[in-house]
């Protein structure tokens, strides 16, 4: 992880730079019992290059913690992601919380990472799968009808 790091830090010059616009807010972290974020890290630099704002809540992240957020920051997608199997399950309990807290209709749930499938997303109700970075990207922009 540490090699893929240094890529990254080398590339982010490089990248376009979309600070002038106003962009769409997405929270992103690895749920609950989970430590995995390198694709999640892969995730939020692909988000940002394509000018989306990604508030990044890390790894283990207390399920709550992403409906909060969400709220208080106005965001219009959520992005969760695990890579264990254990952990799927809060996927689906952020989904729940966010409709308890009223707010389920005005954000877009996007879920990834290795035992997840667009199967388990629909089980669950996600708004959408991807199984990679770029895919994510198109994926977000579908979601939010964003050219």
């Amino acid at each position: 992880s540490d090699a893929m790091y240094i890529g990254l830090d080398i590339l982010r010059p490089y990248l376009p730079d979309n600070s002038g616009e106003e962009k769409v807010k997405a929270v992103i972290g690895v749920v609950e019992g989970d430590t995995h974020d390198i694709g999640k890290n892969l995730v939020k630099i692909m988000m940002e290059t394509a000018g989306f704002e990604m508030i990044d809540l890390g790894r283990d992240v207390e399920l709550q913690k992403f409906v909060d957020t969400a709220k208080e920051e106005h965001a219009s997608l959520v992005c969760l992601s695990t890579l264990m199997t254990t952990t799927m399950g809060g996927m689906e309990t952020v989904i729940h919380l966010l409709e308890e807290a009223g707010i389920r209709n005005q954000v877009k749930v996007m879920i990834g990472g290795g035992p997840i499938s667009q199967k388990y997303a629909d089980k669950i109700g996600a708004d959408g799968y991807s199984q990679n970075a770029v895919e994510a990207v198109k994926l977000a922009k579908r979601l939010l009808n964003i050219a």
